[in-house]
């Protein structure tokens, strides 16, 4: 099939990509004339596993192409793929739907002949039908389709993802257009995914509460880890305990810092908007956003606690600072708040991160970012483990730190305690 992807950000590129190692023509659009010209060389603007690899294989196959040309390649296509942004409004909690809507009224001036129009990116309940107005007041409905087609790749797992869906999520009533969409996607249900039709709003509002839920889960484990150090309890027993049960599942309930990324901080604020807007009180996803708010300034408290707030002059490594690992996205990392209070406090700052150094961080004199893990943690006072790189996994760090009276904070638990206790290592990690 010839499609288009409208966006070349994380999710326009990544579908883009898979699309076309499925076997069909793919031409992704961006107006970023110089983001253009790098994908054509092969330089890929975020980092995922395996997506390089991926662009070069199908882009030198002619089966991949990118263009600047939006009209042009909008012609070439039958599929039309909206993946552009849609950040949160500044002083609001409403999605920034600009792109969206001057995207549909580029498609509107576009079309000559039937065109299925989807929306990719992340929508409040009501936009599929903005689209269908904002096109209709330049061409019949009858020369295209509104639908909605949610995606959920996780950063780092994107291409597993995109090739082994747990379901595909298609909002739309028009039964042609269906057919055709389950023939698209029908690589996929072979391999077992679950295809869902559903009305159009359905499909917008599957994507939010995916999100918030999943949002609750990583709160509600937080907070249960909270109570655990009260009460000399491990949370990863808690975890295990609770996960077994297939009502609710092992998956996000693992105790750490606070959930960040492109998704659920945006996600969770734009589905109280729409409950507002429907005035419906939403009050579980309330209380998740505010304890995921509080939730880095407890842990900068624990890091006082364990310094004994004696903060100035001490070397503190962050490794890792990324808001999860296998990704560069800096989004709502809670490195963005915890680096900037513990420089403001005097704290000497050393960090790693195998994506490279961060440009939030360069204003801050006393913040320095190391090439390698061995070079970071070499003076330090307290190394804080934020992000659960497999490169953080097998440190030697009686070998490799030469302070010998250091303490670890790790942040994800990603070591055992009993076995840094044997180690004489001063070590605290999150529920225990």
């Amino acid at each position: 099939m010839k499609l288009c992807m409208i966006g070349t950000g994380y999710v326009g590129l990544v579908t883009g990509v898979c699309f076309s190692d499925l076997g069909n023509d793919v031409i992704c659009v961006d107006r970023d004339l110089s983001k253009i010209e790098n994908l054509k060389n092969g330089i890929i603007p975020i980092y995922e596993p395996g997506l390089e690899e991926l662009v070069h294989k199908n882009y030198k196959n002619n089966r991949l192409k990118f263009s600047s040309n939006l009209k042009d390649s909008i012609l070439k296509s039958d599929i039309i793929f909206i993946c552009v942004g849609t950040p949160t409004k500044k002083n609001g909690n409403n999605a920034d739907l600009k792109q969206v809507y001057n995207v549909a009224k580029e498609i509107g001036r576009s079309i000559k002949k039937f065109k299925i129009i989807i929306t990719k990116s992340t929508v409040p309940v009501t936009t599929g039908e903005e689209i269908e107005k904002i096109i209709s007041k330049k061409v019949p409905k009858k020369l295209f389709s509104i639908v909605s087609n949610p995606e959920f790749l996780r950063e780092g797992e994107a291409i597993r993802d995109f090739y082994k869906p747990d379901r595909i999520i298609i909002g739309t009533n028009h039964k042609k257009t269906n057919s055709v969409l389950k023939n698209l996607y029908s690589p996929l249900i072979s391999r077992g995914a679950k295809y869902v039709n559903t009305s159009i709003r359905a499909a917008e509002l599957i994507k939010y509460a995916s999100n918030a839920f999943l949002a609750t889960k990583i709160t509600f484990i937080n907070e249960l880890a909270n109570l655990c150090e009260k009460i000399d309890v491990n949370i990863e027993d808690i975890s295990i305990g609770i996960g077994l049960d297939k009502r609710i599942g092992s998956r996000f309930l693992r105790a750490g810092p606070a959930y960040g990324g492109s998704c659920f901080p945006k996600d969770t604020k734009v589905i109280i908007n729409t409950g507002d807007k429907f005035k419906t009180n939403l009050t579980v996803i309330k209380s998740v956003i505010k304890s995921n708010e509080n939730r880095t300034s407890l842990m900068l408290r624990k890091v006082f606690d364990i310094l004994k707030n004696k903060i100035k002059n001490k070397n503190i490594c962050f490794l890792g600072v990324t808001f999860k690992a296998n990704t560069d996205d800096m989004r709502d990392s809670s490195s963005l708040s915890m680096i900037p209070a513990l420089s403001k406090k005097g704290a000497k700052i050393n960090y790693f991160d195998p994506t490279g150094e961060k440009s939030d961080f360069k204003k801050f004199k006393n913040v320095i970012f190391s090439n390698n893990i061995k070079e970071a943690i070499k003076n330090s006072d307290l190394i804080i483990i934020h992000t659960e790189w497999n490169d953080f996994k097998t440190i030697n760090f009686r070998k490799d730190v030469k302070n010998k009276k250091f303490s670890i904070f790790d942040m994800r638990n990603i070591y055992s305690a009993n076995k840094m206790k044997d180690l004489k290592i001063k070590y605290f990690s999150i529920g225990n």
